[in-house]
């Protein structure tokens, strides 16, 4: 077939199946995240503990007593809204595609798409970053702990997290309906996601129904909503919101603990390396497989901001010492983790946009009927995804410093708060621990997802691939 041929055609409709249990699982699912993210909030608090008391012991649960013990707003689930909290997550929003329309660039090409043709990307997502947290630096030069941005964040956090909910579900019904607009041999190379036109307008909403939903704004230019979204503004969120929970740990304390430094720093880390190797995304199945909707946009401006924060949130209230020993222990983890993840990505960044690179021209592959090439020694000879490993393991470096968590507040009008373990102890795991479970199953998920997508593309080529690299994600063991 031609490539004016393939151009003409809109991709058939999936023949793979439903994921997450179809139309019905992924309505559920919906529901299952917001609520999720609200029990992460308010079941860990600085009210009455992480958990809450009346959790230790449910024969004196009350619906009362536990809205009293999370700090429930008194006016119900209209105290989760606030016009100017929106206002403001709003404004941030806008502040980073201000920094992404006029920052200087560098202009990628993406994979081939399944019209035949590669659309242009517009990275700055660095330099944007070190924008925007030099000018949070200024201010807490400036006002030290109490920079206004930091307490606002600590005192309107629930209603910050309703404002990225409201914004998730906005582009998720925009692109939806956006998506009917695509048309057979269009210019613009607008694709539909394969798995997302099932026809199904539930599941095809969540799921994303066209693969690069791109929008043409005045002053901006063009935006390709799903990069966008995908390390702006969620990714660089996550890391305010563990300064502001720093700052609050320091506002209260007096100072902030060695583990507060740790997982601030690995997590600076890991998203500084996201936002300078942003050309790397171009590569990943998000990106070359999955449409945007509610998943992606729900995932990148809502979950991962709030979730993967949670360690940090902890910390602000309970601080956790952790000596030499502890930050040596935790550091090995993270130093692993980070090499495993790092070293194999650029491996196989490196392979496919020069293969004849010293570093790489050595490696064994198997060439498909496609053209593609699957490396089988070196680091990805180990594993199928053995990328996996190492951010799972670092998964680990960001929970450790927590300890075996949990704590009460004690309040006394004639003395000061109390913060202790007492019979909380252990119990705070579920929240601070949450990530690295919840990493586990979102990794296994997404290597299952892609192995299916590989070897439908691939057929013998991918069993043959499955033969020499039997290993998923850890070597010898899955």
């Amino acid at each position: 077939m031609s490539k004016s041929e393939r151009k003409s055609k809109l991709p058939a409709k999936p023949t793979h199946g439903y994921e997450f249990g179809g139309p019905i699982g992924t309505f559920l699912l919906t529901g299952v995240l917001i609520v999720t993210t609200y029990s992460l909030t308010y079941l860990c608090n600085d009210v009455t503990g992480c958990p809450v008391p009346s959790l230790l012991h449910p024969s004196t649960l009350t619906l009362e007593k536990l809205k009293r013990e999370t700090g429930w707003p008194k006016d119900g689930i209209y105290g989760l809204v606030s016009l100017e909290a929106t206002g403001w997550v709003l404004c941030y929003y806008l502040t980073s595609l201000t920094l992404y329309a006029f920052l200087p660039a560098q202009v990628h090409v993406g994979s081939v798409l399944e019209s035949g043709g590669r659309l242009k990307y517009r990275f700055n997502a660095f330099s944007s970053s070190l924008l925007t947290l030099s000018a949070c630096g200024l201010g807490t030069f400036l006002y030290g702990s109490s920079f206004p941005l930091w307490t606002y964040i600590w005192d309107n956090y629930p209603q910050i997290v309703t404002a990225n909910i409201f914004i998730a579900f906005a582009l998720s019904f925009f692109v939806y309906i956006k998506s009917f607009s695509v048309t057979p041999n269009n210019p613009s190379n607008r694709e539909l996601a394969a798995g997302g036109h099932s026809g199904n307008m539930i599941y095809d909403w969540f799921i994303g129904r066209e693969l690069n939903p791109r929008v043409n704004l005045p002053i901006f230019g063009e935006v390709d909503l799903k990069v966008f979204c995908e390390l702006r503004p969620g990714l660089l969120g996550w890391i305010v919101l563990d300064y502001a929970f720093m700052a609050h740990q320091y506002s209260t304390y007096g100072y902030v603990s060695d583990s507060m430094l740790l997982i601030t720093a690995f997590q600076t880390l890991y998203v500084a390396d996201a936002m300078y190797m942003e050309a790397a995304i171009t590569t990943t199945i998000d990106i070359t497989t999955d449409g945007f909707g509610f998943m992606l946009a729900f995932g990148d401006l809502v979950w991962v901001p709030a979730v993967y924060s949670l360690q940090t949130r902890y910390l602000a209230v309970y601080p956790v010492d952790l000596g030499l020993s502890g930050i040596a222990g935790v550091l090995a983890v993270q130093g692993l983790g980070y090499y495993i993840f790092r070293a194999s990505n650029n491996e196989k960044n490196r392979f496919r946009t020069d293969p004849s690179h010293p570093a790489v021209k050595h490696l064994e592959y198997i060439e498909t009927r496609t053209g593609s090439k699957l490396l089988t020694s070196g680091w990805w000879g180990t594993a199928r995804h053995i990328n996996y490993l190492g951010d799972w393991i670092m998964a680990w470096s960001y929970c450790l410093p927590t300890g075996i968590a949990g704590y009460l507040i004690k309040a006394n009008p004639l003395a000061p708060t109390e913060v202790v373990q007492g019979e909380a102890r252990g119990w705070g795991m579920a929240v601070t621990y949450f990530y690295v479970l919840y990493f586990a199953v979102l990794l296994i998920h997404r290597e299952r997802r892609d192995d299916e997508k590989c070897h439908r593309k691939y057929g013998a080529d991918w069993e043959e691939y499955r033969r020499r690299v039997p290993s998923r994600i850890l070597p010898g063991i899955y």
